[in-house]
């Protein structure tokens, strides 16, 4: 019987030596490695500055606090989303408000968004879920007509003079809408590379911004270096120049950056990634013509706008219940096909809960939850994988009389 993994990580040899020749170099922590790497996805994403740091929430966190944003302010996130996108907001201390998802579609209901933004509206963290990019055409369209209300804290925030777009690009590094890429769609944007991404460093992610004017790219820079080294204003890098020992600490700030041995797996990954991607996307094509075949829903990996980085393949089995939605999961992973859901909304999660959040208050969020399987999506899966994740899943279904 096939023994089918979720997402396992795609590491091949390359990323093998290059970690070993980081480990024998003596330069294991933020060194020459994370620097390259930086420089090689602002070449790869077209901005003009990376900084890489140790997860994707550290790099959200480290967005909200460049801008000033914290006790007072409110962040808009998604109630159909992973807890990092909220968490986040909620570890500088700003109040977050929830929004639900469109009817029958994963991104935000941007009509509700325009509704909620207040005059005390710092951010709006738009989630390319699954790798498939919001419309930041509307919501740029939303936080231009809203912006009378947009009070600034400080000269960051009087640069935009707007609320100002945070995306959780986690799932989309690659993906692009209208010819550019995720990276340079918002304000600024977040990417994970974790251990189940299409893209990893094991434990890891960044941030990055677009040009906007008002904004000094080298100075933004040094604040995300000052934030996640203790606010110390000499790296380890830097003090190794002879007679360069001294530093000082600008800010009690915190420790989140990345060290030599993660970028040294980015480094080989990044050199794979477009063939890693365009395998996703061959396999994407027969996902979904199985699918279509079955009359199952499923994500659109691509529009005629928009191409997505084909994260993860997010199927939604029309009438199932959430029973034998759980059961559909159970008996496929005793044919030894893991399957997952993508996600449990917020507002059902413990912690939201004692927030004051209802799932009720969530209606399409709910919907979208209850009959949703994601099936197993990675550059590890051979054809023949594909077709048994497919066959065995239609195979279940039709034992279930789901279809």
């Amino acid at each position: 019987m096939h023994r089918i993994q979720f997402s396992p990580p795609d590491i091949s040899e390359a990323e093998i030596q290059e970690v070993a020749e980081a480990l024998r170099s003596g330069w294991i922590t933020t060194g020459p490695r994370t620097k390259k790497l930086e420089e090689n996805l602002s070449g790869f994403l077209g901005v003009h500055k990376v900084v890489c740091l140790n997860s994707c929430t550290a790099a959200e966190e480290l967005n909200f606090r460049v801008l000033g944003i914290g006790e007072g302010d409110e962040v808009i996130v998604p109630a159909y989303t992973y807890t990092a996108s909220a968490s986040a907001a909620i570890h500088t201390g700003a109040t977050i408000k929830m929004i639900d998802c469109q009817k029958n579609n994963l991104e935000m209901d941007y009509d509700a968004l325009e509704k909620v933004i207040t005059e005390k509206t710092k951010a709006i963290v738009p989630v390319d879920l699954g790798g498939v990019s919001c419309d930041y055409k509307r919501i740029y369209e939303i936080v231009e007509k809203k912006k009378s209300l947009f009070h600034a804290n400080n000269d960051i925030q009087k640069a935009f003079g707007r609320v100002i777009v945070c995306a959780d690009g986690a799932h989309a590094l690659g993906a692009s809408r209208d010819g550019v890429m995720v990276g340079n769609l918002a304000d600024f944007t977040s990417f994970s590379f974790h251990a189940v991404k299409n893209f990893t460093t094991a434990e890891g992610g960044a941030s990055t911004w677009k040009a906007h004017e008002g904004l000094d790219d080298e100075e933004l820079y040094k604040q995300y270096q000052l934030l996640s080294l203790h606010g110390q204003n000499k790296d380890a890098l830097a003090k190794t120049k002879v007679g360069a020992w001294e530093y000082d600490i600008i800010g009690t700030w915190y420790k989140c950056n990345m060290t030599d041995v993660t970028a040294a797996i980015g480094l080989k990954q990044l050199e794979r990634y477009p063939g890693m991607l365009e395998r996703r996307h061959v396999m994407v094509k027969k996902y979904d013509e199985a699918m279509d075949a079955m009359g199952i829903d499923h994500i659109h990996h691509m529009g005629e706008n928009y191409i997505s980085s084909h994260h993860l393949y997010i199927t939604r089995i029309p009438n199932a219940t959430v029973e034998q939605r759980n059961e559909v999961i159970t008996r496929m992973a005793e044919e030894g096909v893991a399957a997952n859901v993508h996600y449990k909304p917020l507002p059902m999660m413990t912690a939201y809960k004692q927030l004051g959040f209802d799932i009720k208050d969530y209606p399409n969020a709910y919907d979208l939850y209850h009959n949703e399987v994601t099936l197993p999506l990675h550059t590890l899966l051979t054809d023949e994988d594909v077709q048994y994740v497919i066959d065995t899943y239609r195979k279940v279904l039709k034992e279930m009389k789901l279809i």
